[in-house]
């Protein structure tokens, strides 16, 4: 298992920049037992890391991520009825919330590159992220109730944020693939490039983040996700709290002194 886990998910660390890789490509990266662990293991690993500055998270083949491996699924499902016990769905608590945690918050920006189709929890991972590079080829594709299943991943909590309760409803209750121009007008990503661009694209806008102030980009999603579920003036507090850990960094400073003297400032992240 270990082996089979190396080689589902990859995990490369260049000067600040943790660069993670759903390897299962004649698979469409669909997530089968061995995939999930990895991917939350190397998730939390990169969230931990004080070293890691930002997180890049992508694909090899033409999909980035679509969600379940039915396969397994469904053989987990007649081990379930056959025994008369468990849970053929705990793989919710136990892998995808922990996934869509661990990329929400860890203190550091987290870049979806979307290389292909994004479906169920695919579609969920994505939508955690903090920002999403899409290939103009890419697709998306909320999926769950195709298979009769409810929302997971976060998705009932990301998508309606994103775009509004009713188109919310509409792309889950009646799911079909939005192409990557239609996700960008919805506001499902951030940039749509070329799709041969699509890893150079996506590891310049993680290396811009990875070489930023991740002091304070750790308290802008912070406050964000605080902000969601808060009245204004509990978010005003929780704003104050936060500026004030972010003006004592080494970064504020080095933010200012460069500014006053019209240069480029080198932030350390710290």
């Amino acid at each position: 298992m270990a082996d089979e886990q190396a080689s589902t998910v990859l995990y490369d660390v260049s000067e600040g920049l943790a660069t993670i890789t759903i390897n299962r490509p004649d698979a469409m990266n669909a997530m089968n037992t061995a995939a999930k662990v990895a991917l939350r293991d190397a998730l939390r690993a990169a969230g931990a890391d004080t070293a890691i500055r930002a997180v890049l998270l992508t694909a090899t083949g033409r999909a980035f991520c679509v969600g379940q491996d039915l396969k397994e699924h469904v053989a987990t499902l007649t081990a379930t009825r056959e025994s008369g016990s468990g849970n053929a769905l705990s793989t919710v608590q136990e892998h995808y919330n922990p996934i869509v945690r661990a990329i929400t918050e860890m203190p550091k920006p987290v870049v979806a590159g979307v290389n292909g189709v994004a479906a169920g929890a695919g579609f969920g991972f994505a939508l955690a992220a903090d920002y999403r590079v899409a290939a103009d080829t890419s697709s998306f594709n909320t999926s769950f109730a195709g298979v009769a299943l409810t929302a997971d991943s976060g998705v009932s909590w990301t998508l309606p944020r994103l775009v509004g309760a009713s188109r919310a409803a509409d792309l889950l209750f009646f799911p079909r693939s939005i192409s990557a121009q239609d996700a960008l007008e919805l506001g499902l990503v951030n940039r749509v490039v070329p799709a041969e661009r699509l890893a150079e694209e996506a590891a310049a806008v993680a290396r811009a983040l990875a070489d930023g102030p991740t002091v304070a980009y750790a308290a802008l999603k912070e406050s964000m996700a605080y902000g969601a579920g808060h009245t204004l003036a509990e978010t005003l507090e929780k704003e104050d709290e936060l500026q004030t850990r972010a003006g004592a960094s080494q970064d504020h400073t080095i933010a200012v002194e460069a500014f006053l003297k019209k240069e480029k400032p080198l932030y350390l992240g710290k």
